[in-house]
């Protein structure tokens, strides 16, 4: 009896996975069928049954927050540096190109089916969103074998890696038209390969340098990708960066939002909570739209394909990076996108370093930390110079870009902790404010591998989810500048500023 009962509590992983992808895929797939035929970003739709699915498992009983009844959802959540890790390698390809004074010819070995399987999904859609979750399963599941984490799920992991890997490498859509199918495949498995690679070797440089300085994992992977990036810059995707590109950032953000809604109904009774959402939800209207604005007033530029990549690479932010690459906003924010958000990544080296020695303290460095944002204001200052007169042409207007990312990033992470440490709220929770004020996917994955202590890890999502909810107004305003042939209306947004301004300095006297 005994044996046949650890049997079946075996066999449960199995159901596990099952339950994962039916919760998680419908999430995205709807998202795309609510915004079929309008300009609008899936993103936005995500957030809401994400937060949603989380709240209703919680509060019928079959769960409790944090979703552990569910570990291969948690796993999906924290898969975070994967879906990263190919955008900085597309970044790193798209910088040296652009150094270089690289011109290559269009990639043209996949061409898509246009056959709509679901509303708002073609054959070839679906099928890149199904592969990225049985991707970042097998990848995780594999790179946590190879370094020897442990969880409730380390004697499964070979298991998971195996379904997941099989599973992708067998995806793919047989009506698109492949000019070379072998070669195709093969470039997908080198592409795991590679992951695989980087993660491996991030997480043992972290490792080893922790002792001097505590980097997160992100940080190293970010480097190790750009630079595979630059040196192959001449790399015809396959279909695992396909895939990951169109879909990665959707299906993490998908599993993050539902471990946040868990997290609803207790969140709100910690002590200074209401204080930090408050900020995250201001935030996300002054941070985003003051740097819009910025933009609009003194750069003359109102067109998304400059708003929309620089704010994502400017605040590294999850929600409008993954809405850029998935070509929520047009080809030219597509193909900047992965540039901006590789920029301020440079930066990082000072940002976490500060941070860590922060973190160790429990107060924030203040001398560093005001020379960075003096650095990140001169930064801006240029940026702004430099775009409003760049007459439209695509390499001074990307370089203008490239500046402005990096300059409102350090003034923005930094000049919101100062603010933060002028009140009386403890470290961790300004770090995880500021965090979810800009959702800046960086931060968000080094706080959640534990660099601000279990308490943070295990609130982030939650945190950085609940801000998301001021993302309908964010893709609204995208939205609506995607119909006037991509330019954005101003008033609106010197509006929004000055709500966020007010909503920020109530947030920071109520605390």
């Amino acid at each position: 009896m005994e044996i046949a009962i650890d049997q079946i509590s075996k066999i449960q992983i199995l159901n596990q996975f099952w339950l994962a992808l039916f919760l998680v895929i419908p999430m995205v797939v709807i998202a795309r069928t609510v915004v079929a035929g309008t300009r609008y970003s899936p993103i936005l739709i995500i957030v809401i049954f994400g937060l949603s699915m989380g709240y209703i498992l919680v509060a019928s009983g079959i769960a409790k927050p944090g979703l552990q009844e569910f570990p291969l959802i948690d796993l999906i959540s924290k898969t975070t540096i994967i879906a990263l890790s190919v955008s900085f390698f597309v970044g790193g390809q798209e910088l040296r190109k652009i150094f270089g004074g690289k011109q290559l010819e269009p990639d043209k070995m996949l061409v898509p089916s246009d056959e709509e399987t679901i509303l708002g999904t073609n054959r070839t859609q679906l099928v890149f969103v199904i592969r990225s979750f049985f991707l970042l399963l097998g990848i995780e599941g594999l790179s946590r074998l190879l370094v020897g984490s442990e969880s409730i799920l380390s004697q499964y992991y070979l298991l998971i890696a195996y379904i997941g890997i099989v599973g992708a490498v067998i995806l793919i859509d047989y009506k698109a038209k492949i000019s070379n199918k072998h070669q195709y495949i093969r470039k997908g498995i080198v592409e795991i390969l590679a992951i695989l690679i980087v993660l491996y070797l991030s997480y043992n440089i972290a490792q080893i340098i922790y002792e001097i300085i505590a980097l997160p994992q992100i940080f190293f992977a970010m480097l190790l990708s750009a630079g595979l990036g630059g040196f192959l810059y001449k790399w015809s995707f396959g279909p695992t960066i396909r895939a990951l590109l169109f879909a990665g950032i959707p299906i993490v953000l998908a599993g993050n939002f539902m471990i946040g809604g868990s997290r609803i109904g207790e969140a709100f009774t910690i002590s200074g909570m209401n204080s930090v959402l408050a900020y995250g939800f201001f935030g996300q209207l002054v941070w985003m739209f003051l740097g819009i604005s910025l933009l609009m007033y003194f750069a003359k530029t109102t067109n998304v394909r400059n708003l929309a990549p620089g704010m994502a690479g400017a605040l590294s932010h999850s929600g409008l990076t993954g809405a850029c690459t998935a070509g929520d906003f047009g080809k030219i924010a597509a193909n900047r996108a992965p540039i901006m958000i590789n920029i301020p990544f440079f930066a990082h080296v000072f940002v976490f370093s500060i941070l860590a020695v922060s973190a160790e303290s429990g107060n924030l460095i203040l001398a560093p930390s005001l020379l960075i944002v003096a650095a990140g204001l001169i930064l801006t200052v240029f940026a702004l110079k430099n775009l409003r007169y760049s007459n439209e042409e695509n390499s001074i207007e990307v370089k203008a870009l490239m500046q402005f990312s990096m300059g409102w990033q350090l003034l923005v992470i930094f000049g919101g902790l100062l603010l933060l440490s002028f009140t009386t709220m403890p470290m961790n929770y300004a770090v995880m404010a500021q965090t979810s004020a800009i959702s800046h996917f960086g931060l968000f994955a080094a706080i959640q591998g534990g660099m601000f202590g279990a308490e943070a890890a295990g609130l982030i999502p939650f945190i950085f989810a609940m801000p998301f909810l001021v993302h309908p107004l964010v893709f609204f305003m995208f939205g609506k500048a995607m119909e006037k042939d991509g330019n954005m209306p101003t008033l609106p947004v010197y509006i929004i500023t000055f709500i966020g301004i007010a909503g920020i300095i109530f947030s920071l006297i109520a605390f």
